[in-house]
């Protein structure tokens, strides 16, 4: 029989009062008092009958703690889920009971019923009490029975003890007192209702984990030091395919025992191990769990690849700095020469494919807005796209950039370490411009990257995997830097893949007049300028547009038109000479304009254009032919017309 002592409140604990006799009257005494802290529920059952009446409220989670006394506390414990908090008889509480028996009943023999053992302490005592004391000790009903019988045959006539002793001494006559005092119930409410608290917080915790971890998309399961599984979510079953109908423990052992084993062996972690289980490639962690500073178990998390790849894929595109993204296309080519034309059939033909590209080129003539170009046409476009200066730092800085850095690889190392551009760029393209200025020692490094497909940090023993598209850009001859033995051969044929010439603008002059207008209106609109001076800045600077050599190329052009645009932005023309003396270019043209097509160049005029000139300026410019006719100012089908004549 159950009876609810107070008004049900779910946000206090439950605590189950159990006693078989005279103790509820004692509890139920002192319940009202706690009747704001706590939920008292009073079971008048004891042992086995006590363990159904509550296993009710246990499942429903009614219970946090049961209170009990003697050998049916100790019988609770062993057989109920929740803690069980027992009355305890201290000292005081014997001596109280003698001092009564022996104020009623003066001179008679007193039995002593204690649970579980007698004390020792009190047998010394009993002559300096002046009583005639014997002790019995009980751990079952059987046995208080046994001891009341006992001490009653060897002359007691006063029994002190729990409710069942003194009722059985009742029933043979004898005199009795109860054994437990006010104060030892209180102490024992006080201690239930902390430990009810503290397993309500426990418990509410433990249901708000175990629904976070259910709703994760990541397996995770706990297990306690001896590898007995704890918790595990339904993710973790899912993706290691395990049979629910089957033990699921086994199950779990024999899929990531040996990650458990190897972290419980060793005490330390066991991070990003990609194993093939069930068919499906999972990242698996083990971590042990530490409370207290003592081991308590581990945690085992499982992770899908492709679920991680496609994460990194988001993060990489969500969070990815402005500076990684290319801003040009290939129309921005601004031209219709065939010589551009051809550079943009070249870059869709290999932007369409991974294959590593070359540009080479003079300076200003547009490599890396090709470069960007290539990325937004290919299926990398909206992945980053890393541009890197081979010639801007110094050899060690160039290494950690491009190859990154753990923690206190070298002096001044950033605190955590930091990746390189290599792993950045990656799913995406890294053009690395100049690479002719590629020190010696980290060609073989950048080979390696190259061939593999994976880099490794400074200070790492560890390489990680990259998926990165290559385009280098050089305005020097590669070749050439080759036979000095300044380039790594084996470098140079793995960037030479596919290679694309930017011809430089005195070769496609016939962009020029539209490039030019181009870039001025940019200009006008960088540098708030009118819009009418246009024509007039664009005829003041024709001359240039056929007859000046453009070293500099497109962006000295750049540079030259808004230049005009702020100085001619008035629109006057009264001091034309005096503009020109700011304006350098014109004094170096050329007598005889250049043709602007590479077809008609080659029947140009020669001049006084020689074979030895021809010899002369190949062994300056290291046998190049396009910088050779270049310089003498003709196209390089004349210049291998000459050297054979």
């Amino acid at each position: 029989m159950s009876t609810l002592i107070s008004h049900p409140n779910q946000l206090r604990p439950g605590i189950a009062l159990v006693s078989i006799s005279r103790m509820s009257t004692l509890c139920e005494t002192v319940a009202p008092r706690y009747n704001e802290l706590a939920r008292f529920f009073s079971i008048r059952a004891g042992y086995g009958a006590a363990v159904t009446a509550l296993q009710a409220y246990v499942d429903a989670g009614t219970v946090d703690v049961v209170l009990a006394a003697g050998s049916n506390g100790a019988y609770l414990r062993d057989n109920l889920s929740v803690p069980v908090v027992m009355v305890k008889v201290n000292g005081f509480d014997v001596l109280n009971a003698i001092t009564q028996a022996i104020t009623a009943w003066p001179g008679e023999a007193i039995g002593l019923v204690l649970h579980d053992s007698v004390s020792r302490e009190l047998a010394n005592l009993s002559g300096w009490l002046n009583v005639a004391l014997k002790q019995r000790a009980y751990r079952s009903i059987d046995e208080v029975r046994a001891a009341v019988d006992t001490l009653a045959a060897e002359g007691c006539t006063v029994i002190i003890g729990p409710g069942m002793a003194c009722d059985l001494a009742l029933q043979a006559g004898l005199q009795c007192v109860f054994l437990y005092s006010i104060g030892a119930v209180e102490e024992a409410f006080e201690r239930s209702i902390e430990l009810a608290r503290m397993s309500r917080q426990k418990e509410s915790k433990r249901v708000r984990l175990n629904t976070i971890v259910a709703h994760l998309r990541d397996g995770v399961a706990a297990f306690d030091e001896g590898g007995q599984l704890e918790v595990v979510n339904p993710a973790m079953l899912d993706l290691l395919g395990m049979d629910r109908s089957r033990d699921v423990a086994s199950q779990l052992l024999g899929a990531v025992g040996p990650h458990l084993r190897e972290t419980l062996d060793a005490n330390s972690p066991s991070n990003e191990r990609i194993e093939q289980i069930g068919g499906r490639s999972l990242i698996v962690n083990c971590v042990p769990i530490v409370e207290h500073g003592s081991r308590s178990g581990a945690v085992v998390t499982v992770q899908d690849t492709l679920i991680a790849q496609r994460i990194d894929r988001s993060l990489r595109t969500n969070q990815r700095p402005k500076h990684l993204v290319a801003r040009h296309n290939l129309a921005d080519l601004i031209g219709g020469s065939p010589e551009l034309e051809r550079v943009r059939w070249l870059a869709r033909a290999s932007a369409a494919h991974d294959a590593t590209v070359l540009l080479t080129g003079e300076s200003g003539t547009g490599k890396e807005l090709v470069a960007q170009g290539i990325h937004n046409a290919s299926r990398r476009r909206g992945n980053p796209f890393v541009a890197f200066n081979c010639a801007a730092l110094p050899e060690g800085l160039i290494e950690s950039e491009l190859f990154g850095h753990e923690e206190g690889a070298f002096t001044g190392a950033r605190r955590g370490g930091k990746p390189g551009l290599f792993e950045v760029a990656h799913t995406g393209t890294i053009f690395l411009d100049e690479i002719g200025e590629m020190p010696a020692a980290l060609q073989s490094r950048l080979l390696r990257v190259l061939q593999e497909r994976e880099v490794m940090k400074l200070g790492s023993g560890r390489a990680t995997p990259i998926d990165v598209r290559v385009i280098a850009a050089t305005h020097r001859n590669l070749r050439e830097l080759v036979k000095r033995g300044t380039f790594r051969a084996d470098l140079y044929f793995r960037l030479n893949l596919l290679q694309i010439e930017l011809p430089p603008l005195r070769e496609r002059r016939s962009d020029i007049p539209g490039l030019a207008q181009h870039l001025l209106a940019r200009s006008a609109a960088k540098y708030h300028l009118p819009a009418t001076v246009t024509k007039h800045i664009l005829e003041f600077l024709s001359p240039l547009f056929e007859l000046y050599t453009w070293p500099g190329n497109v962006r000295e052009l750049e540079n030259l038109v808004a230049r005009a645009a702020i100085y001619l932005s008035d629109g006057s023309g009264s001091a034309r000479e005096d503009l020109r003396a700011m304006f350098p270019e014109f004094g170096e043209m050329q007598s005889l304009p250049v043709a602007a097509d590479r077809h008609k160049v080659t029947d140009a005029p020669t001049g006084t254009v020689t074979r030895d000139d021809i010899m002369r300026v190949l062994q300056k410019n290291g046998g190049n032919r396009a910088a050779a006719s270049r310089t003498l100012g003709i196209g390089r089908t004349t210049l291998w017309r000459l050297m054979k004549e």
